[in-house]
Parts: C-alpha cells; structure tokens; sequence
C-alpha cells in the first residue's frame, strides 16, 4: 500500500530510518513470500466476470491460512480505516481501489496490492494483470511500469542514494512516453508497514539518504499512460488519474544487503 507524500505522514522523521538485522531480514522474508503467494492466487483467479470481492476474499483466506494477518484490512488513516485486505485498482484507478461486487471486463487492467504481517513484520507487494485480452497501450504501460521497477531495484545498493532508485524509475518511465505519479511514494518496511524513508518515483541521481546494508525500502512505480495528476474520490481512499486514462503499479520490498538488492516479495 502506498503512501500520500503530502498528507499520509504516519512515520517517524525521515532521518530516522530503522536498518534490519541479517535475521529480521529472513523474517521478513516469510511475510513476503506469503504476499507473492496471494500474487500467484490473483494470476490464476483474475478473468472476466470475477468480482472484487471474490479476489479480496481469496487473498485473506491465503493470508490467514498462512498464520499471517492482511495489514491493509483495518488499516486507519485520518480516522478512515480501509475496509479490506486487498487494493483492487482498474483501469484510471491509480491505487487503493476498494473490492467491491464488480465484475472485471475483458480489456480492463487491474492492479492489486497486498500487505501481510507475520512474526512481527510486515511484506508489501503489488502487480498489474490483465483481464483476459486488452489493447497495446495498456501492454506497453504494464511493460514499462515492471521495467521501471526493476530498473529501480538495480540501484537498491549500499553506497548508492536514494535518489539513484528515483531517478532511474522516472527515466525509464518518461523515456518511453508515460508520467509517474508524484503525490504518492514507496517507503520502508518493518515492523510497521510504512516507515523511513519515502521513495519518490521521481528525482535526481545522487541525492538524498546514502542507502545502508540492512534498509529496507517498499519500491512501487506508478505509471500513467496520460498526465500525472491525480484525484481522489469521496471515499477518501480510492486514487484516480485526473485524465482518466490507464494506470498500472507494481512493487516489490527489497532488501539492501552487502551482495546487492534482495526481493523479498518472491515465492
């Protein structure tokens, strides 16, 4: 689950950031392989006629079967809390899309998000899937929005800053034609689910926290095939393109370790 850079504020300080031991790290990895596990669900689950709901649910039986709980379902914000364990995102819906008893249509996108908590931390991770067959712009939007993130992680790496991470999700986006969304960021991951520091999708090379052995940071392009500006509906949670147009997100925790970046959203 992303964060709101402006108003979303629940963390400490951005100069205090908590580095993981070798072995929180290992913990953590439980929790994210359960999140890549409820990936695995949704790839084979998600196709025209299915709703929401029926993702939604099927992600939180995964999750507690696991001995996990789903750290979105609950999760309070300015006295709203989110109402369920998934963020179900479609088409010009950027994130935090509500399950709800909508069917998905053949041509849709869709964008899930899921955070679970095990032991005592947390994992957060998010993909992009198609609904049965769609058209070559959305295609390229979820190629490129995957590209920016792995190109993103490859500068996940001690003595590189976190403006590295910025800059190359934002280059890779822009270079072929699509916006990053700039209200909203990544942020470490811990014990809680949103920690320091912010990832911003955006930025220069060489600026910023110098990144540690042991920091932990959820990475999570979001890309727009339009412009970057954004909307937010009633709700209070649902985030939309201001243009209307297809947005895709993905995202991954990733650990930085002497040997490099280490996913650990991976089955």
């Amino acid at each position: 689950m992303i964060y709101l850079t402006v108003l979303w504020k629940g963390w400490a300080s951005p100069e205090m950031p908590e580095y993981k031991t070798d072995r929180e790290v290992e913990i953590m990895r439980e929790a994210g392989k359960i999140v890549a596990e409820v990936h695995e669900l949704m790839r084979k689950h998600i196709a025209p006629g299915v709703t929401t709901q029926e993702l939604d649910r099927i992600a939180e039986d995964h999750i507690r079967s696991r001995g996990a709980e789903p750290t979105f379902k609950g999760y309070r914000v300015g006295g709203r809390s989110y109402p369920a364990t998934i963020c179900a995102s479609i088409d010009e819906v950027v994130v935090h899309g509500i399950p709800s008893d909508r069917k998905l249509v053949e041509g849709q996108i869709i964008s899930i998000d899921v955070g679970t908590f095990k032991n005592g931390y947390c994992g957060d991770g998010a993909k992009t899937y198609a609904v049965g067959e769609i058209d070559d712009e959305k295609k390229r939007l979820m190629e490129i929005t995957l590209k920016a993130l792995k190109a993103g992680i490859d500068k996940a790496r001690v003595g590189n800053y976190l403006g590295d991470i910025s800059a190359a999700v934002q280059q890779t986006v822009e270079e072929n034609g699509f916006s990053v969304v700039r209200d909203m960021v990544g942020h470490g991951i811990g014990r809680k689910m949103h920690e320091d520091p912010q990832v911003h999708n955006f930025g220069s090379p060489g600026t910023g926290l110098k990144l540690k052995k042991g920091l932990v940071l959820a990475i999570e392009p979001m890309v727009n095939a339009g412009g970057y500006r954004i909307d937010f509906k009633p709700d209070g949670w649902t985030t939309v393109t201001s243009d209307g147009r297809p947005s895709a997100h993905f995202e991954h925790s990733v650990a930085i370790t002497g040997n490099g970046p280490d996913i650990l959203t991976l089955v």
